[in-house]
């Protein structure tokens, strides 16, 4: 842990959206005039998996992403507080005691629903009165407020860009966002009716939430660095099986094959990286696969158009 003054934020930081950016920005103001470091700490997993086990909400970002996306917004620390009923049980005073004083904080940034503590008892006022005491500025930040593609303005939260990737309107959790929503996961085997079909796909197993049945065009990113687009399919595949199960199916073009195996690659076990662009279509029940596989050629092809024709090697970030 690094020595000297800082100025930190705390919460759980999931998705790293527009609101979250406006407290970090903040944050690193502060950090400047008092030549100080910013620290963020964040709650990973969720408490509610502690809490509330089972009712947790599905994750927007992995914690590397995460980490990631904060040191990008100008974080030089993130913190991980792992939830514990030990953790969560303690009192304001005795967590601002025992996790914020180490890190000699001259102020502290949250917005205005900001709550700690058991039970939640602790508040703005609450952290107030004990930086009074400690030695730390609380400063409320407002929160950001972001216009969709309908003109609705809404409130930048976690909550919100969940309601709108299970909706499907991907284009609006991006506005939120400050970019292309991401599901990453492991490759796992599938019942290789894509490649009968001519239209292979990668099986993931989602770590991050998928966006709402439907098909999507967007960008798959390869565990070499390369960047191409994809045709991807979320949903039951009424066409092809009377299954319930879901299924997040990716359709890499542009891809080098050994036939229907990306080169270079073990066929499963692999991890993908898949950043949502727009929405396409709704799943459809299709009379034949013969016209299922026109519809995914022009699936594909409307793809091209939206990411561009000419996929160029690139590397993540």
């Amino acid at each position: 842990m690094a020595s000297g003054p800082s100025v930190v934020t705390i919460g759980n930081f999931d998705g790293c959206h527009a609101g979250h950016a406006r407290l970090i920005h903040r944050a690193h103001v502060a950090a400047d005039k008092a030549h100080g470091r910013v620290v963020v700490m964040s709650f990973f997993p969720h408490p509610s998996t502690v809490l509330r086990p089972g009712t947790e909400p599905s994750l927007l970002t992995t914690w590397e992403r995460r980490v990631e996306l904060l040191q990008g917004l100008g974080a030089d620390e993130v913190i991980c507080l792992k939830p514990t009923r030990e953790l969560l049980s303690l009192e304001p005073d005795a967590f601002v005691e025992q996790h914020l004083l180490p890190l000699s904080p001259v102020r502290v940034i949250e917005g205005k629903d900001f709550r700690f503590g058991s039970k939640r008892r602790g508040d703005l006022g609450v952290l107030r009165v004990l930086g009074e005491a400690h030695g730390f500025v609380v400063e409320e930040v407002e929160q950001v407020r972001t216009t969709l593609n309908d003109e609705t303005e809404i409130p930048a939260s976690s909550t919100v860009i969940r309601e709108l990737l299970n909706t499907g309107r991907v284009r609006d959790a991006e506005r939120v966002l400050g970019r292309h929503h991401r599901v990453e996961g492991l490759v796992q085997q599938g019942d290789r009716l894509g490649r009968e079909i001519g239209c292979p796909t990668a099986n993931v197993v989602c770590e991050t939430l998928p966006p709402a049945d439907g098909v999507y065009a967007g960008t798959a990113t390869l565990p070499t660095g390369q960047t191409l687009p994809a045709a991807i399919s979320m949903g039951t595949r009424p066409t092809v099986t009377g299954s319930a199960e879901r299924r997040f199916e990716v359709h890499i073009l542009g891809a080098e094959r050994d036939g229907a195996k990306i080169t270079g690659l073990p066929e499963y076990g692999w991890r993908l990286v898949v950043d949502i662009h727009a929405w396409l279509r709704e799943q459809i029940r299709y009379a034949s696969l013969e016209e299922l596989i026109e519809q995914l050629k022009r699936d594909c092809d409307r793809t091209l158009e939206i990411i561009g024709r000419s996929p160029e090697t690139t590397t993540a970030r």
